[in-house]
């Protein structure tokens, strides 16, 4: 089951439609394995390069992923279990600026992305087909369940695509 648009606000429609699976449990298994070996193959040399100043180091890219990817569960939890407040929203440059990166590696930023996947697969594991559906308020609309699982996947998809892009790309 996918989520149908007018399920989640507008914006996500550049990432949703990235997502190739009907199931959000089977979407982000095969986005991890995709991810894990994207990210392996990243050369160490290039972890902390950024392709024009003022752009994210491509940690910083990575761990955008993951901070990302927290939130989105922590907000799918929210709605899953009815909770009416809108969570809040927040600065993804402050956190990109604030993650204290220079010391760690890729493979150290890969190793907690790979916990919290575990984390979201299992969360979203525990959904029935109804909760899947619950929905509730962020900052840009209305949105389900099932859309934030979808939003996971495109989410990284589309910053793997702008890596090999314009990181990568020579």
């Amino acid at each position: 089951m996918r989520p149908e648009k007018g399920t989640y606000p507008e914006y996500y429609g550049q990432y949703i439609p990235l997502v190739n699976q009907e199931d959000v449990n089977l979407a982000l298994t095969r986005n991890w394995e995709d991810l894990q070996n994207f990210i392996s193959s990243i050369p160490k040399e290039m972890e902390d390069y950024a392709y024009a100043p003022g752009k994210w180091t491509i940690k910083q890219v990575i761990m955008h992923l993951v901070d990302t990817e927290r939130i989105f569960a922590y907000r799918a939890l929210r709605f899953a279990r009815r909770d009416a407040q809108q969570p809040l929203s927040f600065e993804e440059n402050d956190y990109a600026a604030n993650a204290e990166l220079s010391e760690r590696t890729l493979e150290d930023i890969l190793q907690e992305f790979e916990t919290v996947r575990k984390a979201t697969l299992s969360l979203f594991k525990g959904f029935s087909p109804g909760t899947l559906l619950n929905a509730g308020n962020t900052a840009i609309g209305k949105t389900t369940v099932l859309a934030i699982g979808f939003l996971t996947c495109g989410h990284a998809i589309h910053h793997m695509n702008v890596i090999k892009d314009r990181y990568l790309k020579k």
